[in-house]
């Protein structure tokens, strides 16, 4: 299961703090399904937020992904979404100059609009969250566990 998500979309929050851990728990971890996250920017904001979750170490990111969504209303909404994006880098180890080298980091920037392009190509991604399963079924918005579990399902047979 590719997931296309911003780190601004609320639906896509929603997911990864109510499904996603069901998806997990049933799924991910028995080796039913793989998931494969890909970022998905709607705007500079969810970009910003992005660049820094892709500058922590790689085995840091989806800890600051977890963090970015459950603090989402935080720092997307604040008067100074920088200065509370930096916080957070900085509660996860990244430093205020390491975080700034990173959004200076055009190959990185470009390479996420990059992969965004792919999707909208490919898969004809244009919303998010957008979930591509077996390459040829696509659930797109915040749904109920039970419709993944019913697609999963079907897959299995």
């Amino acid at each position: 299961m590719i997931e296309y998500s911003s780190l601004t979309c609320p639906h896509c929050r929603q997911f990864h703090t109510e499904i996603l851990p069901k998806i997990k728990k049933n799924y991910i971890d028995t080796g039913k399904v793989k998931l494969i996250y890909r970022d998905f920017p709607f705007d500079q904001l969810g970009l910003l937020a992005t660049v820094m979750a892709r500058c922590a170490p790689l085995k840091r990111y989806f800890g600051f992904i977890d963090v970015l969504f459950q603090k989402q209303a935080d720092w997307s909404r604040s008067q100074d979404p920088f200065g509370e994006l930096s916080r957070i880098g900085k509660l996860g180890g990244l430093n205020p100059s390491d975080f700034d080298a990173c959004l200076k980091n055009q190959e990185l920037i470009d390479g996420l609009v990059e992969k965004r392009l792919e999707g909208q190509k490919k898969f004809d991604v244009n919303a998010t969250p957008t979930f591509i399963i077996d390459g040829d079924h696509k659930i797109v918005g915040s749904q109920p566990y039970e419709e993944f579990e019913k697609v999963f399902s079907q897959k299995a047979k």
